[in-house]
């Protein structure tokens, strides 16, 4: 419970950051390919840091990465990358960045074969969100069959910063899966989105 008498999922708790990101995203299905894009990019870069860094960051990641256009990313050159390792504002991580500008190129070629990327990520939750009813966060997988499958076929295809963990919390984030736990003020609210 917080200081507006709401329950909450107890990650979404403490920094007005979270607070805000599990009560107005976090689980709403999206199905805009710009935003599919952005999060596929912003799970990438938290591997292995927390979300909460992450949140802090994501304006400067906007800025950085052409407001997450893929045909944007996709045409970014040796300079480009250069300065964004010198960008304080976002993870710098050759690796990291040198991945979101590949998967931008990866991306691109999904959205032709499938018409957006909407179309292919959905397929793998069967194109609903899976309700779960988690009642505490000890419960929740951290991957799952689905973030298996769909993290098998992304790498075939060459992504990188795309394992099945990674993946799980691209489904959870995108709404591609409602994992509020359900004593929480967002699970019902949630379950009715598609």
């Amino acid at each position: 419970m917080t200081d507006d008498g709401k329950t909450r999922c107890g990650w979404g708790l403490g920094d007005p950051l979270y607070v805000a990101y599990h009560d107005r995203e976090w689980g709403v299905p999206v199905h805009d390919d710009r935003l599919i894009f952005e999060f596929l990019v912003l799970e990438g870069a938290q591997a292995g840091l927390s979300w909460l860094t992450i949140l802090k960051k994501r304006d400067a990641y906007r800025r950085a990465f052409a407001g997450f256009h893929p045909e944007k990313v996709a045409r970014f050159d040796a300079r480009q990358k250069a300065a964004l390792l010198d960008n304080a504002g976002i993870v710098r991580n050759r690796m990291k960045i040198e991945s979101t500008v590949g998967n931008a190129r990866v991306f691109l070629k999904v959205q032709e074969e499938f018409g957006s990327f909407d179309a292919y990520a959905w397929r793998f939750v069967g194109g609903r969100p899976i309700q779960n009813a988690w009642r505490t966060l000890s419960e929740m997988p951290a991957e799952t069959a689905e973030s298996k499958a769909m993290s098998k076929d992304l790498k075939q295809r060459g992504f990188r910063f795309v394992g099945p963990t990674i993946v799980y919390s691209h489904m959870q984030a995108t709404g591609m899966v409602n994992d509020h736990l359900v004593g929480c003020f967002r699970h019902r609210q949630v379950a009715r989105l598609r």
